[in-house]
């Protein structure tokens, strides 16, 4: 039997991670392994702990979601970090791309929703809603992940067609049915961009594109 997804909490609010605790572990393939209610505690506990997937609330007291997941994102890079927040029109967001972070949860979301996420994020793709990944655009364009980076010109046509897929919010398996191929060789293909675009996660490749190419359908 695989070892389960080690998960961790991160979040002020008590009643909200024991909530998130439990929908984690009904489930066989992942377990919570440790807990946080601010950035400074999720910080300690994470080099402790060296879980696969956190999921940090964006806004706590001390030190921020944002502050720590940029520490845990530098101290230990293979950690996915999921942020967590109550309206995914918060500004802090985009700051978390800068961070490191590699998806985003509303905290209305449904039980499923939060076991998809994390099953998907250990998968490498990116928790990222249509409407989110349109605002994520917009911000990028504006200037604000403040990149400087050309254009991707070493992709492949499939490769290039995948990527601004990814950037209009699509997940694995919509991009599968879209173009007619197997969500294995759609993953495939993401692992080569990132590799040709030397990107850590498909957020960070996305902001390769040019302004234009990155609208959303």
């Amino acid at each position: 039997m695989e070892k389960p997804i080690q998960v961790m909490l991160v979040d002020d609010h008590v009643f909200w991670r024991r909530g998130v605790q439990q929908i984690v572990d009904a489930e066989t393939d992942m377990a919570v392994v440790a807990e946080a209610s601010d950035g400074q505690e999720a910080i300690s506990r994470a080099l402790a702990t060296h879980p696969d997937i956190i999921l940090m609330d964006v806004n706590m007291p001390k030190v921020s979601g944002v502050e720590a997941t940029r520490t845990i994102s530098g101290s230990l890079p293979d950690v996915r970090i999921v942020m967590l927040t109550v309206s995914d029109t918060d500004e802090n967001l985009f700051e978390s791309i800068k961070a490191g972070a590699v998806g985003f949860l509303t905290k209305d979301v449904s039980p499923d929703d939060v076991t998809t996420a994390i099953r998907e994020t250990m998968q490498g793709e990116s928790s990222l809603s249509p409407f989110v990944a349109a605002r994520m655009v917009k911000y990028i364009q504006r200037g604000g992940l403040e990149q400087t980076r050309k254009p991707p010109t070493n992709l492949t046509e499939r490769e290039d067609e995948i990527l601004r897929l990814i950037a209009r919010g699509a997940r694995d398996r919509e991009i599968a049915e879209q173009l007619f191929i197997s969500e294995s060789t759609v993953k495939k293909h993401v692992q080569n961009v990132l590799r040709k675009l030397h990107a850590r996660n498909r957020v960070e490749a996305v902001s390769y594109l040019d302004p234009g190419d990155r609208q959303p359908s």
